[in-house]
């Protein structure tokens, strides 16, 4: 439909006695008043000029707002006697006055904004907002910027509006009548845009890390920033993604023409792209122009906790700027200087941690300026306060892998931690984690080797039955998930292994199997999944002895995973990464009476040769 069709063309004669220029509108706003101005990109831009200039008349009038793109000229460091600014979320514009404290910076909740001004507690005399020409039926869209933009307006003394013809008409919860605005101010101008990020090839990785979590079917949420957004990238291959989700940008299109949003899983707003606002382009906004595909309603809705939680397989995404050891997240801030906000951070961590199904992301690239500091730290710069707490934290994602933490020990949210941290702060990590308590003093015996094995070395085997087993390396958080293992195994098969009637394997040396260099020390886990995560079901390794450069290569299969192929699989998948490392070939010891193990490296297609005596069958297995 063409966007002259959205609205009554008759409109400014049918209303006439409500319309002003900028200029005779902001004559109606006195000294001392509180100012709201809308979201985002849908800043009402001459609105603001207009009060702007009007700023020898308009001493102690606070501006209060949700992050804005464009100009902000109120937040000068002369006119602070003039406008005062107070966000619920600091972006670019308004940053310096803020921490210079001259500005002021209120942290909410996203969806506890609204209750502010319906409440009272922070009662608005004028809101400044930017809609669509009123239709047929006298209503206006709020277009692109729906969120607590509405309740504002819902809840001013007085509401004066930009009206422009170049506003989307987003439809959903979007519309406000056109008698619940008391001046309209025509304007014809195109909206702020917001260029797409060009993501980094770390924040890349992040994208595919997140991507790799997100089921099909599931419903997601994209937070503000680089990496939300490079997700997207990823997730062009999915089936029926439903959106329900704060804010969306540009790259909502490619992954809707690819077919991935369907919506029609959703257990609410079947069908539906639901969101409060977006950002982005003049294409952005000539798509969900009056598209029946978008649903735009406000906070009060989109970020209810309990309206997410309901959401089938609820994904959120959110960002942060520092994680302790402990899973602490600080997302509104560096150290004590107020950065961003809290933002909708909560609200769909919340929501998507009680969604069936659901999960909960916190992603972050591990270093910041310059590669210079791990934004993992032992504890959170001094002053540097709490978005998501260490009992809410679910997954955190950076472009070293994933670390899962509820319902996980403090030492072993540490080690996971410390394993996607950038490399070069590992090793001071682990120290710095020890000597605060967070872990036990023999994990000094292991530091420089909370290391991820290359992802290359990941591979999967489908079984005979179908069953599909998952190859990987060695991750420091196996350490529980191996113990399990060794337990579970049958006297005989653990006498197969260790040559020798142990009843228990010591943690020591379950820790010699986990934390590992990747190079000279190799180990590969076979998983399959449960609902409480992954099961190890077998574990392969070798080790080098570079004075001979062949490698000692052992391996386990649980009981019952056992004559399946499996550890012939994991043998070839190890001779494959051997072979790769210059490795001329494998030693092994093993049992006469481990008839299996024999019969795995004999039907091998190197060249074998194998010394019996005392018990022990020696093998030697070399790869030319």
């Amino acid at each position: 439909m063409s966007k002259k069709l959205t609205y009554d063309a008759e409109w400014q004669s049918k209303y006439q006695d409500m319309i002003a220029t900028p200029q005779e509108a902001v004559k109606n706003i006195v000294a001392g008043q509180r100012v709201f101005v809308a979201t985002g990109c849908a800043q009402p831009e001459e609105l603001i000029k207009a009060l702007v200039a009007k700023k020898s008349e308009l001493s102690d009038t606070e501006i209060v707002h949700l992050l804005t793109q464009g100009d902000a000229p109120y937040a000068a460091r002369e006119l602070v006697e003039n406008f005062r600014v107070n966000s619920f979320f600091i972006s670019k514009n308004v940053r310096d006055i803020i921490q210079q404290g001259f500005g002021d910076y209120t942290p909410i909740f996203l969806s506890d904004i609204p209750g502010l001004f319906s409440s009272g507690q922070l009662p608005l005399d004028v809101a400044l907002i930017h809609v669509s020409p009123p239709d047929e039926r006298g209503l206006c869209s709020l277009g692109v910027s729906i969120d607590i933009v509405k309740s504002a307006a819902e809840n001013a003394s007085l509401v004066i509006a930009q009206v422009n013809p170049q506003m989307p008409k987003t439809l959903g919860n979007s519309f406000i009548d056109v008698y619940d605005i008391d001046i309209l101010v025509p304007i014809d101008m195109p909206l702020i845009e917001v260029l797409p990020f060009e993501p980094t090839d770390d924040i890349r990785q992040i994208g595919e890390y997140i991507a790799a979590l997100i089921e099909d079917e599931s419903t997601v949420e994209f937070g503000i920033g680089a990496i939300p957004q490079a997700v997207m990238e990823y997730l062009k291959e999915k089936k029926d993604l439903g959106i329900h989700t704060e804010m969306f940008t540009d790259s909502i299109i490619d992954l809707i023409e690819a077919g991935a949003v369907t919506g029609k899983l959703k257990t609410r707003d079947s069908g539906k792209i639901v969101a409060s606002f977006c950002m982005g382009t003049k294409k952005l906004y000539d798509y969900v122009d009056n598209n029946p595909l978008f649903s735009f309603n406000p906070t009060e809705y989109v970020n209810d906790p309990y309206v997410i939680s309901r959401q089938h397989k609820q994904v959120a995404i959110n960002v942060a700027l520092e994680v302790d050891l402990t899973g602490q997240v600080c997302a509104d801030s560096l150290g004590a200087s107020f950065y961003s906000g809290i933002g909708g951070q909560v609200d769909f961590n919340r929501g998507a941690a009680a969604s069936k199904g659901g999960k909960a992301i916190i992603a972050l690239p591990s270093t910041a300026k310059k590669g210079t500091v791990s934004r993992i730290s032992t504890q959170l710069t001094p002053g540097a306060g709490v978005v998501t707490t260490r009992g809410d934290v679910h997954y955190v994602v950076t472009e070293y892998g994933v670390a899962y933490l509820h319902g996980k020990s403090v030492q072993e949210r540490a080690i996971a931690l410390i394993s996607i941290a950038h490399p070069d702060f590992r090793a001071q990590l682990a120290k710095d984690a020890v000597e605060a308590k967070l872990l036990s003093p023999d994990y000094n015996e292991v530091v420089g080797k909370m290391v991820i094995g290359p992802p290359d070395f990941k591979t999967a085997h489908v079984l005979h039955d179908g069953t599909q087993v998952n190859f990987r390396p060695m991750h420091p958080t196996d350490e529980s998930g191996l113990k399990d293992l060794f337990n579970q195994l049958s006297e005989e098969t653990r006498y197969y292994r260790f040559m020798s009637h142990v009843k228990h394997v010591p943690r020591r040396q379950i820790k010699d199997f986990v934390f590992i260099d990747h190079r000279s020390d190799i180990a590969i886990i076979g998983t399959v999944p449960e609902p409480h995560g992954d099961d190890i079901i077998a574990v392969g390794r070798y080790y080098l002895d570079k004075t001979t450069n062949m490698a000692e290569v052992a391996f386990t299969v649980k009981d019952g995973w056992q004559n399946h192929g499996i550890g012939t699989f994991l043998f070839k998948h190890l001779a494959v990464i051997a072979k790769r490392n210059g490795i001329s070939g494998f030693t092994a010891e093993v049992l006469l009476d481990n008839k299996p193990m024999q019969a795995v490296f004999n039907r091998s297609e190197f060249k074998v040769t194998s010394r019996p005596a005392d018990g022990v069958c020696s093998f030697r297995i070399e790869f030319a």
